[in-house]
């Protein structure tokens, strides 16, 4: 039986998407916070709209890759081909990622008509 064992495994690109995928997050999550918090103090339907510049899109899109290269590299240390690393990461990482915004979308359209109060789950323990 032939086993691929990689010579040289790909620990620093591997560590480098870490990385990156958590300065896109922390960038990501700071955007975002401070979109919904222009929001509610000017209630104003346009800066939900803003989730459609790059402000908001770049880093996600940053996370997306870094996700992307952190899953594919991950399973090249373990002793697959980059190719079917890659093969596995890419389709999963673009449906999580695509799931995931998609919810994000309506999450901010029921906070923009009902509130805070439209996105209180405690409220539902009753």
């Amino acid at each position: 039986m032939n086993y691929y064992f990689p010579s040289d495994p790909p620990y620093f690109l591997f560590a480098i998407s870490l990385l990156a995928g958590l300065a896109c997050g922390r960038s990501f999550e700071v955007t975002l916070r401070n979109l919904v918090n222009v929001w509610s103090t000017r209630k104003s339907s346009r800066t939900i709209l803003e989730l459609k510049s790059s402000s908001i899109k770049v880093p996600y899109l940053g996370m997306v890759i870094s996700i992307t290269i952190f899953m594919s590299t991950g399973l090249e240390v373990f002793g697959f081909p980059a190719i079917f690393g890659y093969i596995v990461a890419i389709p999963i990482t673009l449906g999580i990622a695509l799931l995931i915004w998609r919810q994000l979308g309506q999450m901010l359209v029921e906070l923009e008509r009902g509130g805070s109060a439209a996105l209180d789950l405690d409220s539902l323990e009753g």
